[in-house]
Formats: structure tokens, C-alpha cells, sequence
């Protein structure tokens, strides 16, 4: 092998692993739990990954721009997979800190009716099941309507969770994607329901 292919070889691989590099941050984050407000789902010291891709939006409008022979017929977001769904952990920029993430569970979508009394969840007068928690807890809340790109998550731990009840509604905006997995500690590998 002479020289100019051993140095064609080597800058091709190095441009994969960019390349490679690249799509792995664009699809997917790293979050290590600090907090126990996700107990018992997840544990302080759990590191995740996150599915960035999940919830990603196209803007139908830029597309029309891009591909000559498609107009959309009104200009709007589409996520290319599918929206945030009840019942969904995820992680997201913190509303009063931004430069902050969060975990917890989206419990209500956007134009849901949520109510908390004694603990119990109503969404649209309707009680939340939620066999992932340990302890209801004693919260009581005021009845909340979210608007069409609001969210109202929880923490697991809902004695020793900062959320939705403290804060308000989640802007569709601030989240960041889906925890897909535990990847550490060993033990704790798994997927999180």
C-alpha cells in the first residue's frame, strides 16, 4: 500500500467518525439523575440516554421551500415520529432556568383539563392510573387547562418532586426527547416505563 491510499484510508475513516459522531449527538443526549423526584422509576446517580429524534418537528413551510414540487396548505410543525404522549419520561430545560434539565413524567397533553385531589390524578374528569407510583401523596391542586403547546409533568416521587404543581405547564418547546434507557449502573440497565 503506498502512501496516498494509506492517507486517502485514513481521512476517510476519520470523516466516518465525524460523520458518526455527529448524528449520535443530533439524535440522542446523556442525563445523569441528581435528584430522587423520579423515584422509584429512577435513582439519583442513573445515567440515560435520551431520544432526541422522538419528538422531532418539521417546520412544513421550509420543506415547501426545499422540495420544488410539494406545497403545504397551511404552514405548521409536524413531528416526523410522534408527539409527547402521557405516561412518557422525559427530560427538558427547566421553564424558570433554562440553562437546567429535568426529569419527569408527562402526565397531561396539550387542551387537557388536570385536577389533583388527594393525591389522585383527573384528566379531563377522568382518574389517571398510574402503576408506576408507590405513594400518592396528599397534593391537592387547583384545576389547570393547558393550552395547545403546554404539558403538565410529574415526578414519580410525588412527595419529593419540584413539577407542574409548583411551576405550571411545560412549553412543548422546552423538551428535549424521550429517556430511552439506563445505561448505568449496570444493575440499573434497563428501559424505563
Amino acid at each position: 500500500m503506498n502512501q496516498s491510499n494509506w492517507l486517502r484510508e485514513l481521512l476517510e475513516a476519520a470523516l466516518i467518525g465525524i460523520v458518526v459522531f455527529v448524528a449520535i449527538q443530533v439524535a440522542v443526549a446523556n442525563f445523569r439523575v441528581e435528584g430522587s423526584s423520579m423515584r422509584p422509576t429512577l435513582m439519583p446517580g442513573h445515567y440515560l440516554m435520551v431520544n432526541k429524534l422522538v419528538y422531532y418537528q418539521l417546520d412544513t413551510d421550509r420543506l415547501g421551500k426545499i422540495i420544488p414540487f410539494w406545497q403545504p396548505e397551511e404552514p405548521r410543525l409536524v413531528h416526523t415520529v410522534r408527539p409527547p404522549q402521557r405516561g412518557d419520561v422525559v427530560v427538558f430545560d427547566y421553564p424558570l432556568e433554562p440553562e437546567r434539565q429535568f426529569v419527569k413524567r408527562i402526565i397531561g397533553e396539550p387542551g387537557d383539563l388536570i385536577a389533583i385531589d388527594d393525591g389522585q390524578v383527573a384528566i379531563n374528569g377522568e382518574t389517571l392510573d398510574e402503576p408506576y407510583l408507590d405513594v400518592l401523596g396528599r397534593t391537592r391542586m387547583h384545576d389547570i387547562q393547558l393550552a395547545d403547546d403546554e404539558y403538565f409533568v410529574l415526578g414519580d416521587n410525588r412527595n419529593g418532586s419540584r413539577d407542574s404543581r409548583h411551576w405550571g405547564p411545560l412549553p412543548s418547546d422546552h423538551i428535549i426527547g424521550k429517556v430511552w434507557a439506563i445505561y448505568w449502573p449496570r444493575s440499573a440497565w434497563g428501559f424505563p416505563e
